[in-house]
């Protein structure tokens, strides 16, 4: 858990509790292009077989209150179009602060768990954490740069893949 101020940001499993308000929380109106409903990616944890890799969604919350969405994610099976560094590698899947929640330096606090977490491995050793972004998402490329992701030049699904070094 990460506390700045009165601010205790952490991580909470996706569990029959929480997943129907994970569901109703949403970005504001000018972002829903930019990340899928985390609906659908709770339905792509759920799908994720061992085969493909692992799917680790989580609520973020500010104490015990609910601001947002992320899933991890590290996949053992490669798709067409993926990026170099897919494979055996930690990736950033999905990430969402509510639109009741942004602006308030949340996004940044729970970048800073969530790297956290995937530093202490836990689906495996990896050298990179790895994610994608609209080019057209400057909020996004913006936070992501502030934590030491580079652009790599590649793009997946015309999205720009972003890298970090881990371990």
């Amino acid at each position: 858990m990460e506390k700045i101020g009165e601010k205790m940001v952490n991580l909470k499993k996706v569990t029959n509790e929480n997943v129907w308000k994970i569901v109703k929380l949403s970005v504001n109106k000018e972002q829903e292009n930019f990340v899928a409903t985390n609906a659908s990616s709770i339905i792509e944890a759920y799908v994720t077989t061992p085969e493909d890799g692992s799917a680790l969604p989580f609520g973020i919350y500010d104490d015990e209150e609910l601001i947002g969405f992320v899933m991890i994610g590290r996949f053992e099976k490669e798709i067409e179009g993926d990026p170099s560094v897919v494979l055996g590698n930690y990736c950033l899947w999905r990430l969402m602060i509510d639109s009741n929640f942004q602006h308030k330096g949340y996004g940044k606090q729970a970048m800073k768990v969530i790297m956290d977490y995937i530093e202490t491995m836990p689906c495996g050793k990896s050298e990179y954490c790895w994610l994608s972004y609209e080019s057209e998402n400057q909020v996004a490329r913006h936070l992501y740069a502030s934590c030491g992701f580079e652009e790599t030049g590649e793009v997946c699904d015309e999205e720009v893949v972003a890298v970090k070094k881990i371990g």
